[in-house]
């Protein structure tokens, strides 16, 4: 079944959309403090789309976030007692606490590392605040570890151009199934864990 292809070329047609930077931009903003679906979903269409604007895409994508990162380091400031319900029921509190771990051993280091890695970078802003991290530490950090991930991520597609949306192309319903494999095999780890 080839459902993928299809939602793969539905995506790369609004990756051209007129808005796709405004979108881009409120995603990577939204992520940052409290939206699950990473940047990265739109970043890497958009980029597949227009390599020559994958650089520009990357810096939208990087200011964008930390801007949402300084919304997230606001509410673990000034809101973390009111929230800390909603980290529980979302199943974030666990990954809080050890974000909170992290901060105290590495402080600096664990925003960069947060940052530039698939660990929930939300959990880490609002760590800093409400462990009352230097704003302009979080900052930097944030500027480092975002903007590394999201210059590495358009850096190889514009690197791999037209090329590599053909191939992803071709592979894309193998990747997708593949992909939802994985996340049906950990769910049911998780579930026999738990």
């Amino acid at each position: 079944m080839k459902i993928f292809t299809g939602l793969y070329d539905r995506t790369l047609s609004w990756a051209r959309h007129p808005h796709a930077e405004r979108y881009l931009c409120i995603l990577s903003f939204a992520e940052s403090s409290f939206f699950p679906v990473p940047p990265d979903l739109l970043l890497v269409p958009m980029t597949l789309a227009k390599p020559a604007s994958g650089w520009h895409f990357a810096l939208l994508t990087t200011v964008a976030s930390v801007g949402g990162g300084m919304l997230g380091y606001a509410i673990g400031w000034f809101l973390l007692d009111a929230i800390q319900p909603v980290l529980v029921s979302l199943g974030y509190w666990d990954e809080y606490l050890r974000a909170t771990e992290w901060f105290l051993e590495w402080g600096f280091l664990a925003v960069l590392i947060a940052g530039f890695s698939p660990i929930p970078y939300k959990i880490f802003t609002i760590a800093a605040g409400a462990l009352h991290m230097l704003l302009p530490v979080f900052v930097l950090a944030s500027f480092v570890g975002r903007g590394g991930r999201f210059f590495l991520v358009a850096g190889l597609l514009c690197w791999g151009g037209g090329s590599m949306e053909r191939k992803l192309r071709k592979h894309v319903d193998l990747i997708g199934w593949i992909s939802i494999a994985l996340v049906a095999l950990l769910y049911v780890l998780l579930r026999l864990r738990s």
